[in-house]
């Protein structure tokens, strides 16, 4: 009797396809995602304690030998003045209590200026540019982009509207080692962030953009163009 030789077992052919390393390396974005997006449901009931952003400035001053010291101190929304609520949205993200993350229609009004080399300010929602400061800091990459992209709806959803601002305004950067709107009118103003007017927080929110080399002082033109947006907006 002759004996049938056994075959080889056959490797299924999905992992043919995928080298063992991008296997791991998709379980480990998966896994970074998921802490990323239990992170955003925690924030809805704990202040986070730092930031990517936070970490990062710091790791840069002790790469250039340069002094560092951090002035971050988490206040509720009902302490910061609606004038500087109302500033930064209007600056901002004039439609972030239209939209659902993305505000499309900047979106599309920022690739026209591209087209046409007019482009003067950029399109990220206050919801896109939180969920940037919390994980990835100022780095730019395709990935980053990817993942911002994927958790925005995730903040949008369990946070909501008034814990995003909230969070934000307590966290975003406003000068070198600043950190959050009471430090932020502590430091420019010599005032609690509740009692903030609307000039003044004008003047803060026009440094936004580039707060390492801004000035509140310095923001005469766009200040006054922060405070029309307020008023058509009915603030």
């Amino acid at each position: 009797m002759t004996t049938t030789p056994s075959l080889p077992p056959k490797i299924p052919l999905r992992k043919k396809l995928l080298p063992s390393w991008v296997r791991w390396l998709g379980l480990a974005v998966v896994i970074l995602w998921s802490l990323a997006a239990l992170t955003l449901v925690a924030a809805r009931w704990i202040d986070p304690p730092t930031t990517a952003m936070h970490m990062q400035r710091r790791l840069q001053a002790w790469i250039h030998g340069a002094p560092y010291r951090k002035r971050y101190k988490f206040i509720p929304l009902s302490q910061i003045s609606p004038n500087l609520q109302h500033a930064v949205v209007a600056a901002e993200d004039a439609r972030f209590y239209q939209h659902h993350g993305f505000d499309w229609q900047e979106l599309e009004t920022a690739a026209e200026d591209d087209l046409e080399g007019e482009r003067t300010r950029g399109a990220s929602t206050i919801t896109q540019q939180l969920v940037k400061n919390l994980f990835f800091g100022t780095g730019g990459s395709i990935f980053r982009k990817g993942a911002e992209f994927t958790l925005v709806p995730v903040a949008e959803f369990v946070l909501g509207k008034q814990r995003i601002l909230e969070i934000y305004l307590n966290v975003v950067e406003w000068g070198p080692g600043i950190y959050g709107a009471e430090p932020a009118c502590l430091t420019y103003d010599r005032t609690a962030a509740r009692h903030i007017d609307r000039e003044q927080a004008a003047r803060l929110a026009a440094i936004l953009p580039a707060p390492l080399k801004r000035r509140p002082e310095r923001m005469n033109n766009y200040s006054t163009v922060i405070l029309r947006r307020m008023g058509q907006m009915g603030w």
